[in-house]
Order: structure tokens, then sequence, then C-alpha cells
């Protein structure tokens, strides 16, 4: 029930409860676009491990918002593609999803690399906005950053596409990352029970 009444929350909450910038909304614009240019250098060029792990991830059709049960603990493995390699693809990592009132909080808890944000819905769609960081930089809320920061190569501002495809999977797809690649894909699972 709670998990209804947390989603039917987030629907009802205006599109401008935390504002997207004009940054992140100019890469959601082009989300198609960019992945479809990464997914087929990523099946020409990538790892067969790499790329069948990567179909894994990508495999299943999206539940709507409403049956989605997205909080919990998960294991998160992240996917590069492009940049400079056509696929690269991590060891799984520690994330957490987090009910927050009227939206989620997502959280990557373990490796170099971690990012905090929020999940919400944005013209129907569950959208990340959160901030990356890289060696113990100091976690940052996306609503703090400057309307002009555009990232560094410690702090990044993120948008990502977020999709459940089953009780225990889903994705966030981040187009266009500031740094490093130009597509990437965190791989959520956790163990049936």
């Amino acid at each position: 029930m709670m998990r209804l009444f947390s989603l039917l929350a987030l629907l009802a909450l205006p599109a401008s409860a935390q504002e997207i910038r004009p940054q992140e909304a100019a890469r959601l614009a082009q989300f198609d676009a960019v992945a479809g240019v990464a997914l087929r250098g990523a099946l020409a060029g990538g790892s067969r491990g790499d790329i069948d792990l990567l179909q894994e991830a990508m495999a299943g059709e999206p539940l709507p918002p409403l049956q989605t049960a997205l909080p919990g603990d998960w294991k998160c493995r992240t996917f590069k593609l492009g940049g400079g390699l056509p696929l690269v693809s991590y060891a799984a990592f520690d994330c957490r999803i987090t009910p927050d009132g009227a939206q989620f909080i997502f959280e990557k808890l373990s490796g170099s690399q971690r990012t905090t944000g929020t999940i919400q819905i944005i013209d129907g769609r569950m959208i990340y906005l959160g901030v990356g960081t890289v060696n113990d930089a100091p976690a940052r809320a996306y609503a703090d950053l400057h309307p002009s920061f555009v990232g560094t190569g410690e702090v990044q501002p993120q948008v990502g596409l977020v999709e459940q495809s089953g009780p225990d999977t889903a994705r966030i797809m981040f187009p266009l990352p500031v740094v490093e690649s130009d597509f990437d894909v965190l791989w959520l699972t956790r163990a049936p029970g």
C-alpha cells in the first residue's frame, strides 16, 4: 500500500517540484538519438561478455510507473557506451532507493564513482535528477547546483530515464554524461524475495 501511495503522490506532483535545469533537459531531449548511436557502437565493438550483460540489462518492457516497486537495496552495474571505447562494463556495486514523500531518493553507495539524487515523474516518465561524484568528493544536491554549473571531472550533474523491467530488475539510462562516455546504463538487480 505504501508503494501505491508513494507513486500516486509522485503523479500528483507538479512537474516543477524539482525543476530540471535547461542543460539536463537538452540532454534528455536527445535521448533516443544518442541511445541509438551508442547502442549500435556497443554491439558492433564491445566484447562478447559485455554485450551479453548489456543485452540482459536492456531486456524487458518497462513497467508503467504505477506498477513499479523501486524502494529497497539493489546491486547496480554501470555500462559506459561510446566516448573512447564502444563498451565498458563495471563490476556491481551497492545502491539503494528510498521513498521520500512525493519522490524517491536514489543512492549509489559503493565504488569510486557515486551518485545521489531523486526519481520523480516528469512528463509521465520516471526521471532521475542527481549529482555524480568521483574520488570521495562530497555529495551535492541537484537542487543546489548553480544554474550555470556544467560539471567537472569530480562533480557532474546527471539526468536519466528510469525504467523497471521486472520485480527484480531496473535501469537508469543517462544520455550524454558530462565525462567519459556518450551514454551510460546503470543496471539494477536484486535477489528475489
